[in-house]
């Protein structure tokens, strides 16, 4: 079955595994979610993404992090949507808790967090919200 969102579907599933206390979350593969799952490693939230081949488009493998058996990740919000996108100009990039969270944005210089996009002055598409 196709999923229509594949951002929205591994959020769930994030937060679906982080709910049962799991180690590990297989997430399907694509370049995209690569990015972001990158930027939530660099940031701190997961412990490791790795790729895993197979005969179609691959796993990825999400090893979640907890800190004294609380989630790294307090809230995870998938913001920019199929029926909504949601933009935001160099000038007015969005802080998630005041800074403590981080901004996943799409932008013409790849898919990068709110304060390299904030440095670099420019805006895109805002994909989801990680605190």
């Amino acid at each position: 079955m196709a999923v229509s969102d594949p951002i929205a579907n591994m959020l769930v599933m994030l937060k679906n595994a982080l709910a049962v206390r799991k180690e590990t979350v297989d997430v399907p593969a694509s370049k995209l979610l690569e990015k972001i799952l990158g930027i939530f490693k660099k940031d701190g939230y997961i412990e490791d993404v790795r790729l895993l081949k197979d005969n179609k488009q691959g796993v990825l493998k999400v090893y979640l992090k907890y800190d004294q058996k609380k989630p790294a990740i307090a809230g995870i919000k998938r913001v920019s949507k199929s029926g909504l996108r949601v933009y935001a100009q160099g000038d007015a990039i969005p802080r998630v808790l005041s800074g403590l969270g981080t901004a996943v944005i799409s932008t013409s210089k790849g898919v990068i967090d709110d304060k390299e996009a904030r440095k670099l002055k420019i805006g895109g598409e805002v994909l989801c919200y990680i605190w």
